[in-house]
């Protein structure tokens, strides 16, 4: 059902993909759209290790919020600022694409858990993390992405 890698020699190992998963901070999410066109949209993201689900918080209505109401399927993107080779213009890019299907959260203390961890990948102040949580937590939308299948590759831009 799902495609593997085209040029298996790019083939970046599990390790390689999750880590592309647990140290970026931003990839793109895809669903289905209005008329079916795709809709992208940039978002950080949480992989949490224990369940292997990717977790995104957002406002509670929207394009995206419709999208994934009317259709659960969905994939994620992420990827690397690259290496540069000294003396070359290309970047050698890593990344990482999850196919999977949405669960909107709806614990409220799973949400606020959530949003705890994702904050820690972008600052390690408690006091503001709390504050966030409290001020934007009750009009906060948390949905985690279920992996069915993910690959990871490397690209030469050249």
């Amino acid at each position: 059902m799902f495609r593997d890698v085209a040029r298996a020699g790019r083939r970046l190992s599990e390790e390689e993909t999750l880590d592309l998963l647990r140290k970026e901070l931003r990839g793109v999410l895809s669903v289905q759209g209005d008329d079916g066109y795709p809709y992208g949209i940039p978002l950080n993201h949480y992989y949490c290790e224990e369940d292997g689900k990717l977790y995104f918080h957002s406002g509670k209505a929207g394009h995206k919020v419709d999208a994934i109401k009317r259709c659960d399927k969905a994939s994620f993107c992420v990827y690397d600022s690259g290496v540069k080779e000294e003396g070359d213009w290309a970047l050698t890019i890593r990344s990482a694409v999850v196919f999977g299907r949405i669960e909107i959260i709806e614990d409220q203390k799973t949400v606020y858990s959530i949003a705890e961890k994702l904050s820690r990948k972008f600052t390690d102040d408690a006091d503001y993390i709390a504050n966030e949580i409290k001020r934007s937590g009750p009009g906060t939308l948390m949905f985690a992405l279920r992996p069915e299948h993910i690959t990871g590759k490397w690209v030469r831009e050249a």
